[in-house]
């Protein structure tokens, strides 16, 4: 089960982006990888239409889901998330630093 969502805040924990953070734009479960909002910037060149003009585009690239971490938006730290079952049996999400619903 994957601990990061579309709109999660995440930090990113290596490579040319190290320490930055940014929201979750997509997630590919099956490929292990997410779009984060101004993060992993990658060159698309594009051919002109009729439509569009063409040229060079930059645009947010996949990273590995493994190399960001999820930021609890109630201590604002990057931490490790588990989850726990309510009574009722519904799974949530809980920051291991402050204990706190992840919504």
């Amino acid at each position: 089960m994957l601990t990061v969502k579309k709109k999660d805040k995440v930090v990113v924990l290596c490579g040319k982006d190290k320490g930055k953070s940014g929201e979750v734009l997509d997630v590919f479960p099956d490929k292990g990888r997410v779009i984060v909002s101004k993060i992993n910037f990658v060159k698309r060149h594009t051919k002109p239409t009729r439509t569009d003009a063409g040229g060079i585009f930059e645009k947010e690239g996949p990273i590995a889901i493994s190399k960001v971490m999820l930021v609890c938006p109630k201590c604002d730290k990057a931490s490790r998330s588990k989850f726990d079952k309510f009574s009722d049996g519904k799974k949530v999400r809980v920051c291991r630093k402050c204990g706190e619903l992840i919504v």
